[in-house]
């Protein structure tokens, strides 16, 4: 009896001196760069920034968080569910391919043309990225643009 007293207490005290009231903060995004352009594909990546205060973690994850190219949308980004580290501030890695026909059309031709004699693009994150934690769930609006120069 004394035994499962002993544990339950032991339980019961881990499980209220663990902090999870909070979500993890979301410090925005940073680090939005042209990884590599070829005549295919454009590679760009940013970093979601987080700080999460709690002594568990949970899960982030990208759904349909969407990546702009001069005004025009090229990409949908979808991750893989990301493991959140408990007491710490952590980045998620946003890194995607866009192949070049998606930006070259009609529509966003003048601008790409103008971003290349200016060698400068804009590039733009928006969508949301969502946090699990035993059932529960919340959702991070990302919408972060920067004006990114090229090195052709």
């Amino acid at each position: 009896m004394t035994k499962r007293l002993f544990l339950f207490l032991t339980v019961f005290a881990l499980f209220f001196n663990c902090t999870f009231t909070e979500t993890p903060e979301y410090t925005g995004l940073q680090n939005i760069k042209v990884l590599s352009v070829d005549n295919k594909t454009i590679t760009v990546s940013a970093d979601a920034h987080f700080n999460n205060p709690n002594d568990v973690g949970g899960q982030l994850q990208a759904k349909d968080l969407k990546l702009y190219v001069n005004d025009s949308e090229v990409a949908l980004i979808n991750s893989k569910p990301f493991d959140v580290p408990s007491k710490e501030r952590f980045t998620i890695p946003l890194t995607v391919k866009v192949e070049t026909n998606k930006i070259i059309d009609k529509k966003s031709l003048n601008g790409l043309l103008s971003s290349i004699i200016a060698q400068k693009i804009e590039i733009q994150y928006k969508g949301k990225i969502n946090y699990t934690i035993l059932g529960y769930s919340s959702t991070y609006a990302v919408d972060e643009t920067q004006n990114i120069k090229l090195k052709l």
